[in-house]
């Protein structure tokens, strides 16, 4: 999805990169919110000592991969100090093969961010004219154009080469709106090409950047569908004039595990005041497992999410190069960095939970259409003699489902033997990002569908005490979409209710985010 792009600088102040602490929040804010970025000067003086390690290595007979000698099948090549330009050059133009749509700018934005902040821990070995680099391209709003297919991830070495190019002055980059060639822009800007040396092409290009900043823009808007997941979820509770009893302290006090418990809690808040919480309330026994359950299955979701934050941050914040340049004994040394496997299978395990989530969406939507659940006339129809109401609407949510359902198997397993077998293992980091936002975009539509049972519900019941969080999420809800009283044409209903989640507005309208609670 296309991501509206501020002009440099304008949202929040600068963001200071040290190598250590990139938070979630402040890869949004100079991916997508274009804030500027500022470089520790402690973190450029390590910077400055590990490229001095690598130039001492020029004229030394050590065999280091990348440096003195050829990379993937050609790691035993010598590279001579006359070959080194041509060399590094030359290993940016071979390694340019990404294909398919180009990357988003915001996801540019964010792999150049993610490279420069680990860059910044001074074990990859780039010049400060590189690190530098990164940081003029952000600060201009220079975006190289990258297409998005065909990183394995181990390393995203055939996508990130094409940022490389574009700091040498060639390829293409995106610039004030306009595509253009690199060259054209850094005249522009008054910068010249960059002549690179010894281990900056391997240090531009090994890295999973592309692939981990992906991923924390996918989790964010994963956080937000979760938080109007559970604001939706309510609303629906007060559509079948639902049992609260599941949400009980006393019940969750018997299982106190802490997602679920945690769901509960946030739940209880959302439904404070309403009526439902008198038990003189005529209602069922019990409700259809799809309510019950909710605090559970999106508890489930939410201790998915805060693993793959804890790995993903952790790899945000640390290198991943091979070879690892160690300035402080004088070493460069063979190294798996790049092995993204810690932080993508919480990412598939995540994706997973978002189905689950989606899932009992779509139960709950079948449930809402049923009479005999909802005491309500079938489909939600002002009157079933002569409106057909949201009948239609179910097969929309069961495709999006069929969907989700696909994109949820796990892909971190299937890899070919590349590099001569020298490279025999892969992750696919970049498609287990790719499928997670896939995932969450189907998702959140599911989540639409609901939202349209549930306030039309509301409408049909008519006078329901709701408490203050669910009255102003459910005003959010009607200031963009009016009750169904004759049939009309629901896509643009679907497209309305997807942009007030898409746009946080339910959880802006009641002040219901957890970010916070997950130090994003």
């Amino acid at each position: 999805e296309a991501v509206c792009m501020q002009p440099i600088g304008e949202q929040g102040g600068p963001v200071l990169l040290t190598g250590k602490g990139l938070t979630l929040s402040q890869l949004e804010a100079v991916a997508a919110g274009n804030a500027r970025v500022e470089i520790d000067d402690r973190a450029m003086e390590k910077v400055t000592e590990s490229y001095e390690l690598v130039l001492s290595y020029v004229h030394r007979d050590d065999a280091v991969y990348g440096l003195n000698r050829g990379v993937g099948l050609n790691k035993d090549r010598r590279v001579t100090p006359d070959q080194m330009e041509r060399f590094n050059r030359n290993l940016i133009r071979s390694h340019c093969a990404g294909c398919g749509p180009d990357a988003p700018e915001a996801e540019v934005r964010a792999a150049m961010l993610v490279r420069l902040n680990a860059a910044l821990s001074g074990y990859s070995g780039l010049s400060p004219a590189v690190v530098r680099r990164y940081a003029e391209f952000l600060n201009l709003g220079i975006h190289p154009v990258v297409p998005e297919l065909g990183s394995v991830g181990e390393a995203d070495i055939v996508l990130l080469p094409h940022i490389g190019l574009a700091m040498i002055g060639e390829g293409e980059v995106f610039w004030r709106g306009k595509r253009l060639s690199a060259a054209e822009a850094l005249r522009a800007n008054g910068l010249e090409p960059l002549r690179l040396g010894p281990k900056e092409s391997l240090g531009i290009v090994s890295s999973n950047a592309f692939s981990a900043g992906k991923a924390g823009l996918a989790m964010l808007s994963c956080l937000d569908l979760l938080d109007q997941a559970d604001v939706i979820y309510a609303l629906s509770l007060e559509g079948i004039r639902g049992n609260v009893w599941p949400l009980d302290p006393r019940v969750t006090a018997a299982r106190p595990e802490p997602g679920y418990a945690d769901a509960a809690a946030r739940m209880r808040r959302l439904l404070a005041g309403s009526e439902l919480w008198n038990p003189d309330l005529s209602r069922p026994l019990q409700d259809p497992i799809s309510f019950r359950s909710a605090p559970h299955i999106h508890g489930a979701a939410r201790s998915a999410f805060a693993e793959a934050l804890r790995q993903l941050s952790f790899h945000l914040n640390h290198s991943d190069d091979n070879p690892c340049v160690i300035a402080a004994d004088g070493s460069i040394v063979p190294s798996a960095h790049f092995e993204a496997l810690h932080w993508v299978l919480p990412l598939e395990h995540l994706a997973v939970a978002i189905a689950h989530v989606a899932k009992a969406s779509l139960q709950r939507i079948l449930r809402l259409g049923t009479p005999v659940f909802t005491g309500l006339p079938r489909f939600l129809s002002p009157d079933d003699t002569r409106v057909m109401g949201f009948a239609t609407l179910q097969k929309t949510a069961a495709s999006l489902m069929a969907e989700i359902r696909l994109l949820a198997q796990p892909t971190s397993l299937d890899s070919a033997s590349l590099a001569g077998d020298m490279e025999d293992l892969a992750s696919n980091a970049p498609l287990a990002a790719r499928r997670l936002h896939h995932i969450v975009t189907l998702a959140r539509q599911v989540l639409a569908v609901e939202m349209l049972h549930a306030a039309q519900a509301i409408h049909l019941r008519g006078n329901v005490r709701m408490g203050e969080p669910l009255q102003k999420a459910y005003a959010a809800v009607r200031s963009c979409i009016e009750p169904l009283e004759q049939d009309r044409v629901l896509t643009d209903d679907i497209r309305s209710a997807d942009r007030l989640i898409q746009e946080r507005g339910l959880i802006k309208a009641c002040a219901y985010s957890t970010r916070e609670e997950y130090g994003i």
